[in-house]
């Protein structure tokens, strides 16, 4: 069986991942193929590194051309595509959403059908289906996850990192947009000065111009001797997940995941918003924002300030449990089964469907 994988942004990877070190394993032939216009060119060498057969294209139309040429059993995307009317009549396609999170949009992808698409729990099944009554869906969980369900990830090596592990983590995980990370304090290590904090940005944050301010504040807080900023090249935050006891967050899907890790999260209720998502604007902002899809009102508690975290982040730590009932709920909603063989099912559809 031969499977290519539409790589349209580097955050993409780690979804990826699991599924295609199991097609590997089961000696299928894969090939990554990558949007030049998303890609910094830094990251030619990292994708380079993981040893798997890739091709480069100039974009969504160059790769609709090559994907016609090369006729692949399968194509599995992260997004939608618009010339999936290109492919050839032997060409299958699958979606595979790269995160859970509240965005509207995560519904709005399945509006071009595919041959599939896998969703992950079972709220989001029922929503999508009821939005897409014809189209093909297939719970089978969260791939991303799959290392650490199954236990093959074992976390990053926090003495390496000049951390000491006889201390609690804290793992802050900014979205790029709209993100609490230009709200933080450029002296906000010594509140935690107890704790290792771990900190891994989006990967827009690294490579947009827009975001140099946010770049300015990780190197700061990268100079406390308690702190590790997360390198641009390192793509997955699954090994952070698998170290950090507590999250902080605001609109990620990176919260849905730690969850279902059944540790406590704390969501920022404050942000920066660009200026077309404030003042009369804001409506923008509630259309892609908005929560009316997936609601994580209980997922962990809302802090609307800064000044709230340091007594929140202590009161979950002391207290776990106490949002424990909704993050089991949270889980079997919308990340689904939790026995890390998402990517194993996902591969099995593939080959029972060629």
């Amino acid at each position: 069986m031969n499977v290519m994988f539409d790589l349209v942004n580097i955050y993409y990877i780690p979804q990826f991942q699991p599924i295609i070190a199991h097609l590997l394993d089961r000696g299928h032939d894969v090939c990554l193929v990558c949007d030049r216009r998303n890609f910094d060119v830094a990251y030619d060498s990292v994708i380079k590194g993981f040893g798997w057969k890739s091709i480069w294209v100039e974009n969504d139309q160059k790769a609709a051309q090559l994907y016609k040429e090369k006729s692949p059993d399968w194509i599995i995307f992260g997004n939608t595509f618009k010339y999936l009317d290109q492919l050839s009549p032997e060409t299958k396609t699958a979606q595979l959403g790269h995160g859970i999170g509240p965005k509207p949009s995560y519904y709005h992808k399945s509006s071009t059908p595919m041959t599939v698409r896998f969703i992950e729990g079972v709220k989001r099944l029922e929503k999508i289906k009821e939005l897409y009554p014809n189209d093909e869906f297939v719970q089978v969980g969260f791939s991303k996850l799959d290392p650490i369900f199954n236990a093959s990830e074992q976390g990053l090596n926090l003495d390496s990192l000049g951390l000491n592990k006889e201390r609690q983590t804290m793992l802050y995980a900014p979205t790029f947009n709209p993100s609490s990370l230009e709200c933080f304090p450029d002296d906000w290590p010594l509140d935690f000065s107890k704790f290792n904090i771990l900190i891994k940005p989006h990967s827009f944050t690294y490579t947009i111009e827009k975001y140099s301010g946010q770049r300015t504040k990780l190197k700061k807080w990268a100079e406390y001797e308690n702190v590790h900023v997360a390198d641009p090249n390192e793509l997955s935050l699954v090994p952070y997940l698998s170290s950090a006891d507590i999250l902080i967050s605001e609109a990620s899907s990176t919260l849905f995941e730690f969850v279902a890790l059944d540790k406590p999260v704390v969501v920022c209720d404050f942000y920066k918003l660009k200026w077309s998502y404030r003042g009369i604007f804001r409506y923008r902002f509630k259309k892609r924002f908005g929560t009316d899809n997936v609601l994580y009102r209980d997922i962990g508690p809302h802090v609307k300030s800064y000044k709230a975290l340091k007594s929140e982040v202590h009161n979950q730590l002391a207290h776990p449990e106490q949002y424990q009932k909704q993050r089991k709920q949270y889980t079997l909603d919308h990340v689904g089964p939790t026995d890390g063989s998402a990517s194993a099912r996902i591969v099995e559809y593939l080959e029972t469907h060629s």
